[in-house]
């Protein structure tokens, strides 16, 4: 593992409407693996996500691989090498898969191979129109979208949710494989995903972070997922 994380939050603060929803957030993110942003609904998960994007106002210190980006408008963010998949995965539904991920490259050689490989249902898919697609199918699509790039940092907000748990597999499955060449910041409320995936994880809880972690200690600590996430260890399979 690199000594310089690849992500480093500090202070971050955020607003949407005027309301503030998260309070003051300061975090790294190692430049490998999986790390899990973790807490009950409601919490801040996805507006820290967002407000690392700048996709809503906020104030405060990120860095990525040592550069500050939160000055930068949202699109050099990406440029940057910030791959984001939504958590209501957002695909162009009347565009075919194939013209959904065309849409997503930004550099002159997408990795369309790895893509295919790692979603080999999307290739027979191809000229079909992503709106008639699946849930897990459209979550595919969204998480192929962030992969065709050479990212340094992978955001994932919520990509088990709703979804069967065939399907929930196939997604830990990609997840798993994509990590081995990018690092992955993932909100995930299944806590069986987390426990397969996530090395280490960020709690949060009223826009603020309450704890950090190897993952496996936190989740195997009973009294702890009870006092942060709401739930016992024997619960762990469903949302938290």
């Amino acid at each position: 593992m690199s000594a310089q994380p690849i992500l480093e939050v500090e202070g971050l603060q955020a607003t949407i409407a005027g309301q503030q929803v998260v309070e003051d957030v300061s975090f790294s993110v190692p430049s490998t693996g999986i790390t899990a942003v973790l807490g009950r609904n409601g919490v801040g998960k996805t507006s820290t996500l967002r407000a690392i994007l700048g996709l809503i106002q906020r104030t405060g210190s990120v860095t990525l691989a040592g550069d500050r980006i939160d000055g930068l408008a949202t699109h050099r963010i990406v440029q940057r090498g910030i791959g984001y998949v939504p958590e209501d995965r957002e695909v162009f539904s009347k565009l075919t898969v194939a013209e959904n991920l065309a849409l997503a490259e930004r550099q002159k050689n997408p990795r369309r191979e790895f893509v295919d490989a790692l979603f080999p249902d999307l290739v027979k898919r191809r000229q079909q129109a992503a709106g008639t697609l699946s849930g897990g199918q459209q979550q595919m699509v969204s998480l192929a979208r962030a992969l065709i790039n050479d990212n340094r940092l992978l955001m994932v907000d919520e990509p088990t949710k709703g979804l069967a748990p065939r399907i929930v597999g196939e997604v830990a499955e990609a997840l798993a494989e994509a990590s081995a060449t990018v690092p992955i910041l993932l909100v995930e409320q299944n806590l069986e995903v987390v426990r397969r995936l996530a090395a280490d994880a960020i709690v949060l809880d009223g826009g603020r972070v309450v704890h950090t972690g190897d993952a496996n200690a936190i989740l195997d600590d009973d009294a702890l997922v009870h006092r942060l996430l709401g739930v016992g260890t024997a619960e762990t399979g469903a949302s938290a």
